[in-house]
């Protein structure tokens, strides 16, 4: 149907008591990578079918897509929310709504951990297996386990194993028509006593203990190469710990806990005495620059003298910020666009690129600006030849732009080598899905760019590291984190329903990627209509020691408020927590479990006052940190100069 005609249906107006239309199947389910065909059944007022009726479908965004003829396609695990249109003559324009739930693919692989045990007779040991489908969606079938011969190891079908009988054997776990094998050796039991070490000792919350176990025969040799089962206890009825196969502890909860070790039949207990960690501190806010439109991203000039300020509008502001606490607009740059969303500078500070999005002539893409005089930014050139459809996000990298395709959901990569005539050199796009695929941010750190790929999870690119052979002109895949969105945001989709989900912006820092979700809710709160969008969203820590096996370790996921955009400086992760602020958190160390209840955060603002679009409404966008200062942008209120306090406060 054309465009035209679906603009006229929806100007017809709507009387949902002239008729109705009937979606079958109703409930509806896909899989991924599949197709369904909805059908409508139109009756009018008196409930008589009405011949002919012209059924127009729309909806469905980043988890498929409907064509205007009904027919569905799965392109990522949720759920889609489908209109279907018509206009029943003399009766004016009626609708209805379907939801349509996109199922994963099958199990086509099972992640067992661990992979090989060493085991002395009369040793025990659970296994973990998660099903995968073929798109490395998580799964949920039940996984069977069969030893190959019991005699040597039997297995229960939840992966309980034990050692019977000297010898090697193969463990097999099962899903559906997926497997995997764990081997299995089992040696005879010589172990006499069983020591662990430190045996007593005193952390923090958040503090990572590491334990290692020395089983020894009768002469007091160690015997080497088994396999550990580790447990923790909280002593009392206070604590939350977690310790994991390789023997790492860590307590969100102060508490006494008692960590065991057992090998074959021997088992040794430390003790770990844990105290909360005390990070509090306060922020002092030095300047404010309101804005009388909503603001999006921040970026710091090089110098920083000036800051730049990109709008849900069609302009960017030069701020100079040379004196903290006077700070005052003193440029603009302006340009066809509903949204200039990211802004950034090449790394000499000479030029600059921003986005933009929404153009009137449909004209979208980036504009490039000589940034030489920082407070008085002048655009020079633009490019939209191949990514018209629109840009969301961009990112500068040694003489080039890393940049989001709206329309295909692809990173184009573009030369602006000679910034006065911009070109595109290179592309990247999943291949799982052309329904609903969609990247949002990039991330590079010495020539490793970190897409976030919204249902797709964390893309790791090689553009120019040298560890795949990528380059810009040919980026390479170097590994994958998908995860359990449904899972993970059940819950909300439950009460608000999901406007979007998916994993939004990435961070690398030391041997971590800190990974951020943006998750709208698709109606407001009762009585909450007209206020902010209520959001959520979790962050993920990853430890990526081994680059191509990214592995989940901590997360830190705020109970007021979603995690939008990330700043990552020293120890410390700066949030913009949409409705629940500007936020600081304590990443010293080494992370694993829940960083909320370790009691990481050091500091939070509110970033809300009687100035700007939205007076006394917090919408925190982001945070940047430059020579010591915390710049917060907020969609209502603009920016905020702020900085943190010397010493922690004291306790009352």
């Amino acid at each position: 149907m054309s465009l035209g005609l679906l603009l006229l249906l929806l100007q017809q107006p709507a009387q949902p008591a002239a008729g109705r239309i009937d979606i079958s199947p109703a409930p509806a389910e896909v899989r991924v990578g599949q197709s369904l065909q909805l059908r409508a059944a139109v009756f009018d007022a008196a409930g008589k079918p009405v011949p002919g009726a012209k059924v127009v479908w729309f909806g469905a965004r980043f988890n498929g897509t409907v064509d205007s003829a009904g027919l569905v396609r799965g392109g990522f695990r949720g759920h889609l929310d489908i209109v279907a249109m018509t206009v029943i003559p003399g009766s004016g324009r009626v609708t209805a709504t379907t939801r349509v739930t996109v199922l994963a693919g099958p199990p086509a692989r099972i992640d067992l951990r661990p992979a090989t045990l060493t085991l002395p007779v009369g040793g025990r040991l659970t296994l973990a297996g998660t099903p995968l489908s073929s798109d490395n969606d998580t799964r949920t079938d039940p996984i069977v386990y069969t030893s190959a011969n019991p005699k040597i190891a039997s297995a229960t079908s939840q992966g309980l194993i034990q050692a019977v009988g000297p010898g090697k054997t193969v463990i097999t776990g099962t899903a559906g028509t997926a497997t995997a094998k764990v081997s299995v050796q089992v040696v005879p039991n010589t172990v006499a006593s069983l020591a662990i070490a430190p045996a007593a000792r005193a952390a923090l919350t958040g503090e990572v203990v590491r334990f290692t176990a020395s089983p020894k025969d009768r002469s007091g040799r160690t015997v080497e190469g088994l396999t550990t089962r580790w447990l923790v206890a909280a002593v009392g009825a206070n604590g939350s710990a977690v310790i994991d196969e390789d023997g790492a502890f860590v307590a969100d909860e102060q508490g006494v806990y008692t960590v065991t070790a057992l090998v074959g039949s021997e088992s040794a207990d430390a003790v770990v005495r844990v105290t909360p960690r005390a990070v509090g501190r306060g922020i002092e806010v030095l300047g404010r620059v309101p804005l009388p439109v909503r603001g999006a991203e921040i970026w710091i000039h090089p110098g920083g003298k000036c800051a730049y300020y990109s709008t849900i509008s069609d302009r960017v502001y030069a701020i100079d910020v040379a004196n903290p606490s006077h700070p005052a607009i003193v440029d603009s740059m302006t340009i066809d666009a509903r949204i200039i969303n990211d802004v950034m500078t090449t790394e000499d500070g000479k030029y600059g690129v921003f986005s933009r999005e929404g153009a009137s002539n449909r004209k979208n893409g980036i504009a490039i600006f000589d940034a030489s005089d920082a407070c008085h930014p002048k655009v020079i050139a633009d490019y939209n030849e191949t990514v018209t459809g629109g840009v969301h996000s961009s990112f500068v990298y040694q003489g080039h732009v890393y940049l989001t395709d709206d329309a295909t959901g692809s990173m184009r990569v573009i030369s602006i080598k000679d910034p006065y005539h911009p070109r595109e050199v290179g592309r990247w796009q999943t291949s799982q899905s052309d329904q609903g695929r969609y990247v949002h941010d990039i991330d590079i750190k010495d020539g490793i760019a970190y897409l976030s790929y919204l249902n797709d999870g964390l893309i790791i690119l090689d553009v120019g590291n040298g560890m795949k052979g990528g380059t810009p002109e040919a980026p390479k895949l170097v590994s994958q984190f998908k995860y359990d969105l449904d899972y993970l945001y059940r819950r909300i989709e439950q009460r608000y329903g999901l406007g979007i989900r998916g994993t939004h912006t990435a961070w690398r820092h030391g041997k971590y990627v800190f990974v951020g979700d943006e998750v709208y809710g698709s109606r407001a709160a009762k009585g909450h209509e007209g206020g902010n969008d209520l959001t959520w969203g979790r962050l993920q820590v990853l430890d990526v020691s081994d680059i191509e096996k990214p592995k989940l370790v901590a997360w830190y996921e705020p109970t007021d408020g979603g995690v939008h955009n990330i700043w990552v400086e020293g120890d410390s992760l700066y949030v913009g927590n949409y409705q629940g602020g500007g936020r600081v958190v304590d990443i010293s160390g080494e992370l694993k479990g829940d960083l909320l209840r370790q009691g990481r955060e050091i500091a939070w603002l509110l970033t809300a006052d009687s100035l700007g679009t939205k007076p006394r409404a917090t919408f925190t966008w982001g945070a940047v940190v430059k020579n010591g200062l915390i710049y917060f942008n907020d969609i209502n209120s603009g920016l905020w100069i702020t900085r943190l306090e010397s010493k922690e406060r004291p306790v009352p």
